[in-house]
C-alpha cells in the first residue's frame, strides 16, 4: 500500500492520459487487487468511491468528477485506499488545478 500514488500529482489542468480538451483524467496507480478507493475533500466530504475486484489492472482511472458526474473544483483531496484482502489502509494527498472548459477548440 505504500506504493499507491496518483499520476500526475499535482494535476495542473492537463494529463498525458487525456484524449481531448474536454476530458480530465488521472490514474490512481499501484492499488491492490481487491480494494475500495474513496476520495474526500480536506473537510471530509465524500466525493467519489471506486470498488476494484480484479487483479488484471493495477490502476484506477478517475475522470476528476464526483459521484454525480460533476467536475471537481480546484483544490486538495484525500484519497483513502482500503485493501479488502488484508484490511490494511493508506491515504494519499492529491492536488488538482482544473482548467476552464474552452469550447472554441472545436
Amino acid at each position: 500500500l505504500e506504493m499507491v500514488t496518483v499520476v500526475p500529482n499535482p494535476y495542473y489542468a492537463y494529463s498525458e492520459y487525456e484524449s481531448n480538451a474536454l476530458t480530465h483524467k488521472v490514474k490512481i496507480a499501484n492499488v491492490p487487487d481487491k480494494c475500495v478507493v474513496t476520495i474526500y475533500t480536506v473537510n471530509g466530504t465524500k466525493i467519489r468511491q471506486f470498488k476494484k475486484d480484479t487483479d488484471a489492472v493495477t490502476s484506477i482511472d478517475w475522470d476528476l468528477t464526483n459521484f454525480a458526474n460533476t467536475p471537481i473544483a480546484s483544490g486538495f483531496y484525500i484519497i483513502h485506499v482500503k485493501d479488502n484482502t488484508t484490511g490494511n489502509e493508506t491515504t494519499v494527498k492529491f492536488y488538482a488545478a482544473m482548467r476552464q472548459v474552452d469550447l472554441s477548440t472545436f
